[in-house]
């Protein structure tokens, strides 16, 4: 299938149930480059299905899924995250028997390219290729600020310091596009202004401070954010998506969604007359 230029990720009528309950129904979206899409909803509304299903963890039972102009729709989630595809989850997934900077140095396996021998043996091009690794791990947390933490563990972390850890294990993969579910859920205010912060700063990229680190240096084709704090999503999105019951009923500007009835709505509820 050949898409538009500037569209990264295209979504055609997307249908994913469990049993009787129908989590996304006919959902197409079309995820361009060079932009911020927020996905919003009220609990329930089938964001993070919608996530799952473009990197693999769903299948859904109909429709299609393209990126780059090549079919996606029932990849492997290890396969996607080697396309390009990286994701922070709602509920945390991280080692939290590890280190800070093992949890991101875990996330570099898909980069590897020496065979596990030789990188047993830990020799030659397994010892450089070690040093480089550890050369972007060390940056992503420079980045993010996170250095007092670096070698703490991660289990025994404040709530906000483990989002930040799973950020950086997601921009460890060096990713094309990435998928951000809830980044900011359960975070004081300050909190939210620095996720905010990096995720515009990681979109952006930050060219000569990160010289050895592409997803740093360059930015990310496109991210792809679920997030309930509407202050937020409207500062940072260039467009919105809105489900509701697992359909789409309204896509646009922020400026366009702040004044859709529908979408009013759905978080408000009908008025009663």
């Amino acid at each position: 299938m050949t898409t538009s230029n500037n569209v990264r990720i295209k979504i055609q009528d997307l249908s994913l149930s469990f049993g009787g309950v129908k989590s996304l129904t006919d959902v197409s979206v079309d995820i361009r480059d060079r932009e911020i899409l927020a996905v919003i909803g009220p609990n329930g509304a089938g964001k993070t299905c919608l996530l799952n299903c473009i990197n693999g963890f769903y299948k859904p039972q109909s429709g299609e899924i393209y990126f780059d102009g090549n079919k996606i729709t029932r990849i492997r989630p290890d396969k996607a995250a080697k396309l390009g595809l990286a994701r922070t989850f709602q509920n945390i997934e991280l080692y939290t028997g590890l280190s800070t900077l093992d949890n991101i140095m875990a996330a570099r396996h898909v980069t590897m390219k020496q065979n596990p021998l030789a990188s047993a043996i830990y020799y030659g091009w397994a010892h450089k290729e070690e040093i480089k690794h550890r050369k972007t791990v060390e940056d992503i947390i420079d980045f993010l600020e996170i250095e007092s933490i670096r070698k703490q563990t991660v289990g025994m972390l404040p709530y906000g310091m483990r989002k930040r850890v799973e950020l950086g294990r997601a921009l460890a993969l060096e990713p094309r596009v990435l998928l951000l579910d809830e980044p900011m859920a359960g975070m004081n205010l300050e909190e939210k202004e620095d996720i905010a912060r990096f995720i515009i700063d990681i979109f952006e990229g930050q060219g000569a401070t990160y010289p050895d680190t592409p997803v740093l240096r360059d930015g990310v084709s496109c991210i792809v954010l679920v997030e309930h704090d509407m202050g937020v999503v409207m500062d940072i999105a260039d467009r919105i998506v809105v489900l509701d019951f697992g359909r789409k009923i309204a896509e646009g500007t922020p400026e366009e969604i702040k004044n859709n009835p529908e979408v009013i709505a759905a978080y408000l509820g009908e008025e009663k007359r």
